[in-house]
């Protein structure tokens, strides 16, 4: 069920409401900073934390949850789940203000898997209606945003993120395993990825290069390929050359061989 609005078409929506309702004003009711931004549950860890700063000048409102998240049909899915809870629920943070998330799993991984998860932050809009400068009720949009953030945790024998505070078995080390291919799609070219190894990829300042020239499939970061799972996203024009991107925040980009 990937029902998710995200963040971005929920800043869409609002301009585009602004646009037919030239005469109302929009407003956002608080910026939250979110850290880390890749929080894991090792094998050995019953919990882990999420920071969430209200960078703001009105109070903020939040609901926590997690879900599952898996990769299907080229597509984000989402289940309900009672693995990992976080803590609280809701959070009420004033402007400069901190509030710590628990994330506590309630159930062992298997050993030498990575399980999936997105917690997702969903601002609650004040009631109060906004106030105009002579001191009546302006007539506003507000919006609701939405954070995502990735949570992955490890089975016994398995882990990813690097950490020199941690000791680590070399061994234990999950990396993705990555191949490509292209396909038209409704006559439209698409590139897909498929990871075939124990642990996520993380693909950024991911291009197409041929014929001497680097194109890119996207600004930044391109998605997430989950163990076992297969993600298309759509080309720049016809693909024949080599594709390159950076894995998991590796600080070099790394060539992924074609599919055979």
């Amino acid at each position: 069920m990937g029902f998710f609005t995200s963040r971005h078409s929920s800043v869409c929506c609002a301009v585009l409401a602004l646009v037919m309702f030239g005469t109302l004003k929009a407003q956002a009711a608080s910026s939250v900073l979110i850290w880390p931004i890749d929080p894991v549950l090792e094998a050995d860890q019953q919990a882990s934390a999420l920071w969430l700063e209200n960078r703001g000048t009105e109070t903020a409102n939040l609901q926590i949850r997690v879900f599952g998240w898996s990769q299907s049909g080229f597509e984000e899915q989402y289940r309900n789940q009672r693995e990992v809870i976080g803590s609280p629920p809701v959070a009420k943070i004033e402007p400069g203000q901190k509030q710590l998330v628990r994330l506590t799993r309630t159930k062992d991984v298997p050993p030498g898997q990575e399980l999936a998860y997105r917690i997702i932050i969903d601002e609650i809009p004040s009631a109060q209606p906004p106030v105009a400068e002579d001191g009546k009720t302006a007539a506003a949009i507000r919006f609701q945003m939405r954070y995502s953030v990735p949570l992955f945790a490890y089975g016994a024998g398995l882990w990813s993120k690097e950490d020199s505070a941690r000791q680590r078995d070399p061994k234990g080390i999950g990396l993705p395993q990555l191949s490509w291919r292209t396909v038209a799609v409704e006559g439209r070219p698409y590139v897909e990825v498929r990871n075939q190894g124990a642990v996520h990829a993380r693909l950024t300042d991911v291009a197409v290069t041929q014929g001497g020239q680097s194109k890119p499939l996207a600004e930044g970061l391109l998605g997430y390929v989950l163990p076992g799972a297969v993600m298309r996203w759509p080309a720049p024009g016809p693909v024949t050359g080599e594709l390159a991107g950076r894995i998991n925040g590796a600080a070099k980009v790394q060539s992924i061989p074609p599919a055979r």
